[in-house]
C-alpha cells in the first residue's frame, strides 16, 4: 500500500513526478487554447513533450526531488522543489530566446505554455507529496486526535519547534497559540497559529486542556521561566525545553530532543557578566593545574578555562573512571587543546610534588575536596587528611615551585561551622590565608554554597527518588539553603581568580535562599506528580553537622564590594602563620592515633566559633 509504513520506492515517486509533468504540457495546452487545441499547435506536440520532458526529467534526476521520504515532506522539500521546477522552466525560455533569435525565428514551447506548466507542475508535485503526508498521518492517527500545546517564542526557535512537532509521526500535536512578549506580533498570526502576548497565557491554559508549554527561547531569565511554570502547574500543563542549537542533530530539531524543563533552569539567574579579556590575559598561554577535576566543580573549570587557550592543562584527581571520562570528552570538544591527565591523591606528597616539578604550573584551582556533611562527621579523619593536610601539601608544593596564584573552591559551611567539614574547610581558608602573607604565591579563597547538579547534591537526590516512585526525603521541614549552578560557580571561580590579589576571601551572590520542602515539591511537579498523592514526602530529620540554614559570614565579618555586582570580599581577622601552622601540624599529628574526639576537639581550639550541632561532638562544646 502506498500509505504503507514502507517508503515508496524511488523509482515510483520519478515516475509519478514525470506523470504529473506531462499532465501539466496537455493541461497548459488546454487552458490556453479555451480546450480547442489548433491542429499546427499538436502537430508540434512530439517535439514540445520530449523537449519538456527531458529537460524536467533531467533536472529531477540531477536534484534527486524523487530522493525524499514522502511522509517526511517539509517546507524546505517545498522550496527546493520550486527552484528545480522553476530553473527548468527557465531553461525553457531561454532555449526560446536561442531559437527564435538564431536558428529559425520560432519559439520551441509557447511562452504562455511554459508559464501555465511551471504553475501545473509545482502544485501537481507539492500537493501529491502533501496528500501522501497527511494520508500516513491518518493512517497512523485514525481518530484524528490532537494533543494541544503552546510554544512561548515566536521567533524562528518557535516556528522550527512547530515544524518539528508536525514532523513527529506518533502523535499528533496542534499548536493552538505562540506565546511573545513581543507587542509588534500580538494579534497576528504564524503559520495559522495566532500570537498572544504572555498574560493570556492563564486564560489560554484555563480555556483549553493543553498538555505542554514549550519554552522555544534560547536566553529567557529565570524569572519568566518560574512565572511560565507556576501558571502551567496551575493546570497540571508540563513545561518542555527546547536544547541550545548546538545541540541538535544534524543542524536539525526533532520532538524527540524536546525536554522537561529541569529544576537547575528555574533556579539559575541572568547570564553572569564576564570580564572575559582580563580572564584571558590570565589564563592564555598559561600552565594550569586543577585538583578534584574530575568532580563537579573541577570539570567544569576544565571545560571553561579551555575556552581561554592554556598553554597546558594538568587535570589532577584520584577518581581514574570520572577522568577517564573527562578525558574522553575533552579529546573530542577541544582536540587541539593541550591538556595533561594525573592521577593521584593530593595527600600523596611524593607523587604529587612529581607533578609540580614535571608540569611547572603558573596557576593552580584547588577544587579537590570531601564535602558530604554526614560522611564527614562520621569520618573526621579523612576529612582532616584530605581537607587540612591534602590542602596544606598543594599549597606548600606551590611556594615551593614559584606558582603565581592559588585559588581555593571553598563554601559556605565553613562559616560559624556546625560540622566536622565545615570545620575542616575553614581551617584550610585560614592556612593558605595566613600562608599569603609569608610567600610570593598569591592566595585566594572563594567561599559559595550548594551546587545544583553536583554529585550527591539534594537535586540529584531528589530526581533518583522521583524516578523510583518515592518518598522523596527532606531532613527537615524549615531547612532552607542556598543554591547555584556548576557554570555559574565555574565562572565567578574564574572572575574571582583574575581580580585577586592574594588574601581575599571571595564571596558570591548566591540569591534567594530555598527552602528545600519547596525544591522537593516543585521538582515532583515538574515530573508531572503530585505531592503526597503520588510522590510521599518523607522528614527523616536533620543529620549529624547539619544546620537549619547557611551563612557566608561570620558574625564579626563585614564585605567589601568588587567591580562585579555577584561577587563580594569578605573582610575575616587576620591570623599569624608561625602560629597557625603549629597549629595545624599538631592536629595533622593526631590522623595517625585515629582518635576522632581528640581530632574535633583541635579543631575546635583552631576555629573557637566551631560549635556542633545533632553531633556526638556536641558534649566538646559544654563549658
Amino acid at each position: 500500500m502506498i500509505f504503507s509504513k514502507q517508503n515508496i520506492p524511488r523509482w515510483l515517486i520519478f515516475v509519478i513526478d514525470m506523470s504529473v509533468v506531462a499532465f501539466s504540457v496537455i493541461l497548459a495546452y488546454l487552458l490556453r487554447f479555451n480546450f480547442h487545441v489548433p491542429e499546427s499547435e499538436i502537430s508540434r506536440w512530439p517535439l514540445v513533450f520530449s523537449f519538456i520532458l527531458s529537460i524536467r526529467a533531467l533536472s529531477f534526476l540531477i536534484s534527486k526531488t524523487y530522493a525524499g521520504i514522502i511522509r517526511y515532506t517539509s517546507t524546505e522539500d517545498a522550496v527546493r522543489i520550486f527552484v528545480v521546477v522553476l530553473t527548468g522552466s527557465l531553461i525553457f525560455m531561454i532555449s526560446n530566446i536561442i531559437s527564435y533569435y538564431f536558428i529559425n525565428a520560432k519559439y520551441v514551447v509557447p511562452f504562455s505554455i511554459i508559464i501555465i506548466e511551471f504553475l501545473a507542475v509545482l502544485f501537481g508535485m507539492v500537493t501529491f507529496r502533501i496528500l501522501v503526508k497527511i494520508s500516513y498521518l491518518q493512517m497512523i492517527n485514525p481518530s484524528g486526535k490532537s494533543i494541544n500545546v503552546v510554544i512561548f517564542g515566536a521567533g524562528e526557535a518557535g516556528v522550527i519547534t512547530k515544524r518539528a512537532l508536525d514532523r513527529d509521526l506518533g502523535i499528533k500535536y496542534k499548536v493552538i497559540a505562540f506565546v511573545d512578549d513581543d507587542k509588534n506580533k500580538w494579534g497576528k498570526k504564524l503559520e495559522g497559529v495566532p500570537i498572544i502576548r504572555f498574560d493570556k497565557l492563564d486564560q489560554t491554559l484555563a480555556a483549553n486542556p493543553v498538555e505542554s508549554v514549550i519554552i522555544a527561547v534560547q536566553k529567557l531569565d529565570s524569572g519568566k521561566k518560574q512565572s511560565i511554570v507556576d501558571i502551567c502547574l496551575k493546570y497540571d500543563t508540563k513545561v518542555l525545553s527546547v536544547p541550545p542549537v548546538t545541540s541538535w542533530i544534524n543542524g536539525e530539531l526533532s520532538f524527540k530532543q524536546i525536554k522537561k524543563i529541569k529544576i537547575e533552569d528555574l533556579l539559575e539567574r541572568d547570564v553572569i557578566r564576564l570580564d572575559e579579556e582580563k580572564i584571558n590575559r590570565e589564563l592564555n598561554g598559561k600552565t594550569i593545574l586543577i585538583t578534584g577535576a574530575a568532580g563537579s566543580i573541577g570539570s567544569e573549570l576544565v571545560r571553561q578555562i579551555l575556552k581561554y587557550s592554556p598553554k597546558k592543562l594538568v587535570l589532577l584527581d584520584q577518581a581514574e573512571s570520572a577522568l577517564f571520562d573527562l578525558e574522553i570528552e575533552m579529546t573530542e570538544k577541544y582536540p587541539g587543546e593541550n591538556f595533561e591527565i594525573a592521577v593521584t591523591d593530593i595527600c600523596n606528597e611524593i607523587r604529587l610534588e612529581r607533578a609540580f616539578g614535571i608540569f611547572k604550573p603558573e596557576i593552580v584551582y584547588h577544587a579537590a575536596a570531601y564535602k558530604h556533611v554526614p560522611m564527614m562527621e562520621n569520618n573526621p579523619s579523612e576529612a582532616l587528611y584530605t581537607n587540612i593536610k591534602g590542602t596544606k601539601t598543594v599549597a606548600d608544593l606551590a611556594v615551593k615551585y614559584g606558582v603565581k596564584k592559588f585559588i581555593m573552591i571553598s563554601t559556605d559551611k565553613a562559616v560559624n561551622p556546625t560540622n566536622v567539614m565545615g570545620a575542616s574547610k575553614r581551617i584550610a581558608e585560614i592556612y593558605i590565608q595566613s600562608l599569603n602573607e609569608s610567600s610570593e604565591t598569591r592566595f585566594i579563597t572563594t567561599r559559595f554554597g550548594n551546587v545544583l547538579g553536583s554529585n550527591g547534591s539534594a537535586v540529584m537526590l531528589f530526581r533518583k527518588q522521583i524516578e523510583k516512585g518515592g518518598p522523596v526525603t527532606v531532613t527537615h521541614p524549615e531547612v532552607i539553603r542556598y543554591f547555584m549552578t556548576i557554570p555559574e560557580a565555574s565562572q565567578l571561580v574564574l572572575e574571582a581568580g583574575a581580580m585577586g590579589n592574594g588574601g581575599e576571601i571571595f564571596l558570591f551572590d548566591m540569591g534567594k535562599p530555598v527552602k528545600i520542602i519547596d525544591l522537593a515539591k516543585r521538582m515532583i511537579k515538574l515530573s508531572g506528580l503530585e505531592p503526597e498523592k503520588d510522590i510521599p514526602i518523607k522528614f527523616t530529620g536533620l543529620r549529624p553537622g547539619e544546620k537549619l540554614y547557611e551563612e557566608l559570614l561570620n558574625d564579626q565579618e563585614n564585605t567589601l564590594p568588587t567591580h562585579h555586582p555577584q561577587i563580594m570580599i569578605g573582610k575575616v581577622r587576620l591570623y599569624d602563620f608561625n602560629t597557625v601552622s603549629r597549629k595545624i601540624d599538631e592536629l595533622i599529628n593526631l590522623f595517625g592515633r585515629q582518635d576522632n574526639f581528640a581530632i574535633v576537639k583541635k579543631m575546635k581550639e583552631i576555629v573557637p566559633e566551631y560549635k556542633s550541632k545533632n553531633s556526638v561532638f556536641e558534649k566538646l562544646d559544654v563549658p
